[in-house]
């Protein structure tokens, strides 16, 4: 289960990463607090005001994506990431960040699924999928990555 989740981080941590923004942290062994049960968590900055509303929503769209595009990736299942249980997170941040732009849920829903498969498009190369198991290796090897250790790791890929 770890070595899913791990690939399932990656994805938000090169997605993060390659559209500006900053990880903070990512482990695939989260606190359990009070909060919802999770079995990874991804922490990623992104700097105040550097882009327009709508261009910050569509990175936390994709970002949101990457992991469930990741994980079918590396199983080679494709599933809708709509529908996946252990997805419904991602897929409810990646549905709220594109409702001011798309109203109508059919059209979001469209958005969302384009999206999607430009990311799988993307994370597919053999360049971005070298960077993302690069990060899974050091996930499964140390379980918590900091910011520092993430930017050491893709700065070799990117």
């Amino acid at each position: 289960m770890s070595e899913l989740v791990a690939y399932h981080e990656a994805g938000h941590v090169l997605l993060a990463v390659l559209l500006g923004g900053r990880v903070r942290s990512v482990t695939i062994e989260p606190d359990r607090d009070d909060g919802p049960e999770r079995y990874g968590d991804t922490q990623i900055l992104w700097p105040r005001g550097r882009w327009p509303a709508r261009e910050q929503a569509e990175k936390d769209v994709q970002v949101a994506l990457a992991g469930p595009v990741a994980e079918m990736i590396h199983t080679g299942d494709p599933f809708h990431p709509g529908f996946v249980a252990e997805w419904a997170n991602d897929w409810q941040v990646a549905w709220e960040a594109a409702a001011p732009f798309f109203a109508d849920e059919v059209q979001r829903l469209r958005y969302l699924e384009q999206v999607s498969l430009r990311l799988h498009r993307q994370l597919s190369r053999d360049d971005y999928w070298a960077a993302l198991a690069a990060v899974v290796d050091h996930l499964l090897a140390h379980d918590t990555l900091e910011g520092e250790e993430v930017e050491e790791i893709l700065s070799a890929w990117l």
